[in-house]
């Protein structure tokens, strides 16, 4: 599990397709003798489990479906990469229980200054847009934000400066993809229903 807040921005330093399907090594400037071999890393809100590690780098390996169903399969080397370590017990919890599966790729359509923050509008692919509301939570890119607005298949969130400068959410674009997660609870409850 994980709380949505990016604790370092990696950067992928090599991409190698296996037998495997496909292995990423990522330069961090994580404490590499506190992370064990099998543990749980989110990238750019996606858990993926180490199975190598170096000075200053580590690697995983990816399946086709994370591939496919993610903005993973576009990453190359250089590509800046939002990481999280799996929150433990006693943790505090500053953004929302993420679970670093992802839920849909989505699309940036606009991007505007609000003051000092940034108001970003994103395209939900369908049905996903059933379970996003204004003030729920979401993670784009591994980032915890709350939902402003919602219309149709298209929900808007504000960046503060803070989250702007220091994740990789500064580098997006109108047309970029990006990694969704809705809310654990709403992907419940939207089962809940269909199945009452």
């Amino acid at each position: 599990m994980f709380t949505g807040i990016v604790t370092d921005v990696g950067k992928v330093r090599a991409v190698r397709d296996t037998d495997r399907d496909r292995r990423f090594e990522i330069e961090t400037a994580f404490d590499l003798a506190t992370v064990e071999i099998g543990a749980s890393i989110a990238h750019a809100g996606c858990c993926l489990t180490v199975v190598e590690k170096g000075q200053n780098w580590f690697a995983v390996e990816v399946s086709g479906e994370t591939l496919e169903r993610t903005t993973l399969g576009e990453w190359r080397e250089g590509r800046p990469v939002n990481l999280e370590r799996s929150a433990r017990v006693g943790d505090e919890l500053g953004g929302h229980i993420v679970s670093g599966h992802v839920d849909g790729v989505g699309e940036i359509i606009s991007i505007s200054s609000e003051g000092g923050s940034r108001r970003v509008k994103v395209r939900v692919p369908r049905p996903l847009h059933r379970y996003i509301a204004p003030k729920g939570s979401i993670a784009i890119e591994g980032v915890s934000l709350t939902v402003n607005e919602v219309e149709d298949d298209v929900f808007g969130v504000n960046l503060i400066p803070h989250t702007w400068e220091v994740t990789t959410l500064g580098g997006l674009s109108v047309g970029s993809k990006v990694n969704l997660e809705i809310d654990m609870l709403a992907r419940y409850l939207a089962r809940w229903r269909e199945t009452a």
